[in-house]
């Protein structure tokens, strides 16, 4: 073999190896890198109840075939609790308004810091 053609065996080998990072980030760019199954699919709230359980609203679909389906979420299994037409949006609690357990905290930190003095 002589050393021409070894090195362009050596060039084409660098050649390949240099393409596939590129090729990575073009899939990962194109619709084709994508899941497409996730396309008509979108979270639209989460209520954690536990470290391992959770309560899940996502819309599937799209146009008039769109639909909210409520998922009980837990390590072993994903339930559906219920389906419904899709709402305006997922009210969010007001940012002032605090949670009874808030509440109950933010009164045993200011008891706390009344102890403290």
């Amino acid at each position: 073999m002589d050393a021409s053609a070894g090195l362009g065996a050596l060039f084409s080998f660098a050649a390949v190896v240099a393409l596939i990072p590129v090729a990575l980030w073009l899939l990962r760019r194109t619709p084709m890198g994508r899941n497409a199954s996730s396309s008509g699919l979108r979270t639209v709230a989460a209520l954690p109840l536990s470290n391992t359980q959770r309560i899940v609203t996502v819309e599937v679909g799209s146009g008039e075939e769109r639909r909210w389906l409520v998922l009980g979420v837990t390590p072993g299994a994903i339930s559906t609790l219920h389906t419904m037409a899709p709402q305006d949006e997922a009210v969010a609690p007001a940012a002032g308004a605090a949670t009874p357990f808030g509440q109950m905290l933010g009164r045993l930190q200011r008891r706390g810091d009344h102890d403290a003095r």
